[in-house]
């Protein structure tokens, strides 16, 4: 039997390809998705990302009565989240989201022991192809494109020249979102010095405010950070006057005065997209990916917050049109050191000839790598 044609979502749809209306009106039953969190749905955070999508597909589907939403919330144990995620394969969900990269291995071998369920996880890449899966959905989220604007903001609004970042563990989009914010801050700022920290933990609040004290101390007035943690760091840096760069929601409403801008996660076109795909008797096989340009991810700029010059703003929009057309590609994963790329011409690098258009070029793609 052949393995399904493992597809790479570049259009994770920003209306849907599928009238959900028209969907829900079609269906003898509602729809059943159960989804299992690692914190709750309400953790400023990753989790929150994923239930408020939901909740809005629910909405768009027209309510409880078109789709059921099942959760599973603070199952930070992989155990627990194994045992959850088998009990509602066994109830008969149609579709289970695993809402985290731990829980791969669990959901792999739920996935071959009931085919018939659609199963979801992230964030990954891997839809269980190789391993003669046909029921799997991954979805990742080009978390650096964010990082990079967030970091390029960040390098303009310090005055100490040193900022902080409160990270979980350097895996996942954390890692992708940290690299994102150091290529963004030495391109708009070449002198200001990163302080990089990782707790350990995913949702250790007062773990993450010690981490933020440290750095703070050690002279840094602007922080970022990601995980459902943060809250502890962002009560921190705005205990000290300082400002907070967020990810994964808008956390701008609940720290007004420190909240500078956000990159958002939106999981509702690919939640919109698993919906259709089993309506249309395809169970899996998608790697959707989350980006600037199909929606997936957003940029919020809090521009009521007091002490922040226009200009810094300015300069968020015009990186995040620079990611969006490509003139600026921040790379996931970052070299222990720079890449060096030498060259020897047989004429001066403004000769308006041969040697000039190389040495563009290799300008060009500097540039484009941040």
């Amino acid at each position: 039997m052949k393995a399904k044609l493992y597809v790479l979502s570049m259009t994770v749809l920003l209306v849907g390809l599928l009238s959900l209306g028209s969907l829900a009106a079609a269906q003898d039953e509602p729809v059943r998705v159960a989804v299992v969190l690692p914190s709750s749905t309400i953790d400023l955070a990753w989790s929150q990302a994923m239930y408020d999508a939901l909740v809005a597909v629910q909405s768009e589907l027209g309510g409880e009565s078109a789709m059921e939403i099942a959760v599973s919330e603070n199952t930070w144990d992989v155990t627990a989240a194994a045992d959850a995620l088998r009990g509602y394969a066994e109830d008969g969900y149609h579709i289970v989201i695993a809402h985290g990269t731990q829980y791969g291995s669990s959901l792999f071998e739920l996935a071959a022991e009931f085919p018939e369920t659609t199963f979801a996880w992230g964030t990954a890449s891997d839809a269980g192809v190789d391993r003669g899966l046909t029921n799997v959905h991954a979805y990742d989220v080009r978390a650096q494109q964010g990082g990079y604007i967030n970091g390029c903001m960040a390098g303009l609004l310090t005055e100490t020249n040193t900022i902080g970042v409160v990270g979980p563990v350097p895996a996942g989009d954390a890692i992708l979102y940290n690299n994102g914010f150091l290529q963004g801050v030495h391109a708009c700022n070449p002198d200001a010095e990163v302080l990089v920290a990782y707790t350990g933990s995913f949702g250790d609040t007062a773990l993450a405010a010690e981490t933020a004290q440290t750095q703070i101390a050690a002279g840094a007035d602007v922080l970022t950070g990601s995980a459902q943690q943060v809250p502890g760091a962002i009560d921190a840096i705005q205990a000290a006057g300082g400002y907070w760069f967020s990810t994964d929601v808008d956390q701008a409403p609940n720290w007004p005065d420190t909240v500078v801008a956000s990159m958002a996660y939106d999981f509702t076109g690919v939640i919109k997209d698993i919906i259709s795909k089993r309506a249309n008797g395809e169970l899996g096989g998608t790697a959707y990916e989350l980006r600037l340009e199909n929606g997936g991810i957003s940029m919020v700029y809090n521009t009521d917050i007091e002490g922040v010059p226009e200009e810094v703003f300015a300069a968020g929009r015009a990186a995040e049109a620079e990611v969006r057309s490509g003139v600026v590609y921040p790379i996931a994963m970052l070299p222990d050191e720079p890449f060096r790329i030498g060259g020897a011409m047989p004429r001066t690098t403004p000769d308006m000839r041969g040697s000039q258009p190389m040495y563009n070029a290799r300008s060009k793609f500097q540039q484009k790598l941040g």
